[in-house]
């Protein structure tokens, strides 16, 4: 089984972070999040997966250059000109000439979905596109889709007025699609999967939901990349877990660490205090500063108050300085 793992974004709500790194290099749990989507793919039984890049290869390169990881091979389709999700897919999945049922992931979704199951659900329908679906509270501020009791997808309806959602059931952002869907993406042009294909594939009467309570994050976002990393110092997930302070990070004994991942070569000094956030590798806290609820991938001088903020590798809190909900650098 192949997949297409669409890693082109910008990485723009993640920004100043993605600044200096791609956004699916970033780590949760001490490991980039690509690797863990690989491994979960691997756990359903992928074993080739070519990474869908808009610009710089050359991050995923130099972090596998075996052009494997954990035995699924690698292979990069770099898009001469912005393509969309739709336009991406259909580049690399030609590409790496895939011409059988194959498997698509957005490359910032965290979740436990048994990718194997997905597949199984797919087949037994012979649909032509399946759609890993999840319930979340309040669907109006996603595009809701409408099944039939038979799982077909009627419609989608985008960001709905409370009250008005026909489900709760979203896009997780996970397929199953036959080498036909391919042919439904205009070469060589911006074609979005969701705007543009979805609803030819709907009209065509062959695609079909697959709803799941599997753990699931979208961690695009700065609060939401935060909790995935910290939902695994917990027993929430399915299959990873990590430990807090990464072996080889420096943290002193009078410093305080709550609740918080600590990644590699990264240094927290005495008197310093770290609640609920994540300090990514490389990054410094000083002596008596205090980190709340943030991310941070530069420098937090000593005696700083950081709260509710992100902290790009260029970032850096003076001495007894003040951040409070928001970034450094600041957004340009």
């Amino acid at each position: 089984m192949r997949a297409v793992v669409l890693v082109g974004g910008f990485g723009t709500r993640l920004r100043p972070l993605t600044a200096s790194i791609p956004k699916p290099m970033l780590t949760v749990g001490h490991r980039p999040m690509i690797a863990l989507l690989i491994d979960r793919l691997a756990r359903g039984g992928v074993t080739e997966v070519v990474l869908a890049l808009g610009f710089r290869p050359e991050p995923f390169v130099e972090a596998f250059p075996d052009g494997q990881l954990d035995g699924v091979k690698l292979s990069y389709a770099v898009e001469p000109e912005p393509l969309d999700t739709g336009g991406a897919i259909r580049f690399a999945a030609e590409f790496a000439g895939i011409d059988d049922t194959f498997v698509v992931a957005n490359g910032d979704v965290i979740t436990d979905l048994d990718v194997s199951e997905l597949v199984a659900a797919h087949r037994r329908r012979s649909a032509e596109a399946t759609i890993h679906l999840i319930g979340v509270d309040d669907p109006s501020a996603f595009g809701v889709v409408d099944l039939a009791d038979s799982g077909l997808v009627r419609r989608f309806v985008e960001k709905p007025a409370p009250g008005d959602e026909p489900s709760n059931l979203i896009n997780a952002g996970t397929y199953v699609f036959e080498p036909s869907v391919l042919d439904r993406i205009e070469p060589g042009r911006r074609v979005s999967i969701e705007r543009d294909t979805f609803p030819v594939l709907v009209a065509a009467g062959r695609t079909y939901g697959y709803a799941t309570d599997d753990y699931w994050i979208d961690a695009g976002r700065p609060d939401l990349y935060r909790q995935a990393n910290l939902d695994l110092l917990s027993d929430v997930r399915t299959h990873d877990r990590c430990a807090a302070i990464a072996t080889d990070a420096t943290i002193d004994a009078g410093a305080r660490v709550v609740n918080s991942v600590v990644g590699a070569h990264a240094e927290v000094r005495a008197g310093a205090t770290v609640t609920d956030s994540v300090v990514l590798p490389g990054a410094l806290v000083g002596d008596n500063a205090s980190v709340e609820a943030s991310l941070v991938m530069g420098e937090v001088g000593a005696g700083a108050t950081v709260v509710d903020a992100v902290i790009g590798a260029e970032g850096a809190v003076e001495p007894g300085g003040v951040l409070e909900r928001g970034s450094l650098p600041a957004p340009a």
